[in-house]
Parts: C-alpha cells; structure tokens; sequence
C-alpha cells in the first residue's frame, strides 16, 4: 500500500497515527523537547500498545470455552513478559539518555531477585526513572498516542470484526515485531542526533520517518486480517 494511496487515506486511524506524531513534531518544534525526550515518549508509546493488545486477547473470539479459559492464563503471562521485555528496553533507553540523579541504569535493576517479580519491578522503576527524566510534559503527547491506537483498536479491531479473524497465540507476539524494527531505527537515529545536541532538522526528520514507518506497519498488519477474512 503505497502512502499516497487514496484507501490509505481513507481510514481514520491513519489519521489518528499522523495527528499523535504531528503532537510530537509540534513540541520539538516549538516546546523544545529533544532527542531523549522523544526517545522517552516513543518508549512509552510500547506500553500503551501492550495495553491494547490485552484488550484484544480478552475479546478476541474463541470457537471453545477452554479458549476463554486459556486467556486466564494468557493476559497475565503476556502483562509479565511484555512488560519485562519494556524494563529492559526502557533501562537501555535509560542508559542511553545519560540520565542522573537518583535513577541510573543499574538502579532499576532488582537488588534481590524476586523470581518472576523481578522484571515487575525493573518495569515500574524503569517508567519512574524515565517519567522524572520527561516530567510532566508527557502527559498530553502521551494522551494523543492513547488516542491514536484507540482510535485504530474500535476501527479495525472492533467495528472491522478482527477479533474474529485473529487467535490469542497470534496476539501475544504481535507487538514485539513492532518494537524490534521501528525501535532499532529510532534508536539508531536517535543516538546521533543526541551527540549532535539534538538538532531541530534532525529532530524532525527522525519523527518523520517515524510516522512513515508507523503508517507502514499499521497497514501492512491490518492487510493480514483483512485477508484472513477474505
């Protein structure tokens, strides 16, 4: 689907993906946000579309009751293992923003392992040490990302009927795809502009690309279903 396509334009929630990132190309224009910053935010972006994609396992249509009673053990295994997998990409991100103070990178690693637990905690230290690092300027891009995947979530997930097509074991590696291959790229884009002093061109080429690749991703995942269906 090229991105001047019509169809593609069509939808509202690729609309929703271009406004959430407009937010964010708006604040390093005029509020000054930097390369961490953004590196922060887009860190953040990950836990919404975990949140998400819980919902989408709980209502997603199973032919069998046992498949309701697996999600039982799904949602919480998913909540543990996608957020562990989100500590140790924040801590990285952490380490990488050379942010001081109180959090450190090794601060958020559990002194005492705690079993499982542990990476409970290494998540919620983690999204402590980056919302000081970010303060309180998070609050409204962030509330623009929520919007954004709700609005492709009642879109394509509900009113488009792919709870019907898709299965939990399809959900629960969903998202890590997502953040392996757009989050190398920003974080590889990102680092340099950081070294730079976060230049404001760079800045906007780097959240551009994002958005492109965003609107990518989203269709290439929706065509799937979508031919599911077919």
């Amino acid at each position: 689907m090229k991105l001047l396509s019509p169809e593609l334009w069509s939808e509202k929630s690729v609309w929703g993906i271009v406004g959430a990132n407009a937010f964010v190309l708006f604040g390093t224009l005029f509020l000054g946000w930097d390369a961490a910053f953004v590196l922060v935010l887009y860190w953040a972006e990950n836990v919404i579309i975990g949140g998400y994609n819980i919902l989408k396992v709980a209502l997603v249509r199973c032919r069998r009751w046992t498949g309701h009673l697996g999600k039982l053990f799904l949602i919480p295994f998913f909540a543990l293992h996608y957020g562990g997998f989100c500590g140790v990409h924040g801590a990285f991100i952490l380490g990488l923003t050379a942010i001081k103070g109180p959090h450190t990178i090794h601060s958020v690693f559990p002194r005492e392992s705690g079993g499982p637990l542990v990476f409970v905690q290494m998540f919620i230290n983690v999204v402590r040490a980056l919302l000081d690092r970010a303060g309180g300027d998070l609050a409204w891009p962030l509330a623009a990302l929520v919007c954004s995947h709700g609005m492709s979530f009642v879109e394509n997930y509900l009113l488009k009927r792919e709870y019907q097509t898709t299965t939990p074991e399809k959900l629960m590696s969903a998202p890590y795809g997502r953040i392996v291959v757009l989050h190398v790229a920003i974080i590889a884009g990102g680092a340099p502009v950081m070294l730079l002093g976060s230049p404001v061109p760079l800045l906007v080429v780097l959240v551009v690309l994002k958005t492109m690749m965003d609107i990518q991703m989203h269709r290439k995942a929706h065509a799937k279903l979508r031919a599911t269906q077919g």
